[in-house]
């Protein structure tokens, strides 16, 4: 996220700041280690487990928010993975237990009245929001409180997009596939955008639009919110 989209990670912070909430950074912060497990690296994901646990410690937050849907699932997933490990079982629970997804906690924080952008939008559910996280309806939840925006459901929205954390490497001909389909479902809809909650996602989502022709622009829900407020 920080790399392909810096933007979103400013935009969820003046978010944030406008909602009353005191945005710490937490300096010592690394990789959440998402990549390391999807490629089997367990050992690898749970050393910098440790060092985000030790980092965010330091930094004595009452919650971590999370703007990208892969590292959300993979924070909350500390617990677990370190359950094993009698030295940092406890303080990876009591981690999980502060991570949530930007739009899960702002559904809770935010107004009822988020702004106004005149906006036909789609939603496309991120497989690590809606499946690892259980969270589909807080995005549209946001995005149904800016005032002239208007929601256009895509077909199959919580389908995977093909990305799947490094599955378009390992699995190109698939991955092509099921982004064909996707592609297919969101230009069906005429919306004038495509919001999600995922890098991977959007990466994804705007190449194969691009592959088609479309200049359709692949949004954050965070970045429709800090336009609408704005």
């Amino acid at each position: 996220m920080r790399v392909a989209y810096g933007d979103v990670h400013t935009a969820a912070g003046r978010i944030l700041a406008r909602q009353g909430i005191a945005v710490i950074d937490a300096p010592a912060q690394t990789c959440c280690g998402a990549l390391h497990a999807h490629a089997g690296e367990r050992e690898d994901s749970r050393a910098l487990a440790r060092r985000n646990i030790a980092a965010f410690e330091e930094a004595a937050v009452d919650a971590i928010i999370v703007d990208a849907a892969g590292c959300g699932a993979q924070l909350k997933n500390y617990g677990a993975l370190l359950a094993d490990d009698d030295a940092w079982a406890i303080r990876a629970a009591a981690f999980a237990a502060k991570v949530r997804d930007v739009n899960e906690y702002l559904a809770e924080v935010a107004g009822e009245r988020l702004g106004r952008l005149d906006l036909r939008a789609t939603y496309q559910d991120p497989c690590h929001l809606a499946h690892a996280q259980g969270i589909r309806k807080q995005p549209r939840e946001l995005l149904s409180r800016v005032h002239g925006l208007e929601l256009i459901e895509m077909a199959d929205a919580d389908v995977c997009c093909g990305s799947a954390g490094s599955y378009n490497l390992t699995q190109p001909d698939y991955s092509d596939r099921l982004l064909g389909r996707k592609v297919d479902a969101i230009l069906a809809t005429g919306a004038r955008a495509v919001v999600s909650a995922n890098p991977g996602c959007m990466l994804q989502i705007e190449a194969g639009l691009r592959e088609r022709g479309s200049q359709l622009p692949v949004l954050h829900v965070v970045e429709v919110l800090d336009r609408a407020m704005s």
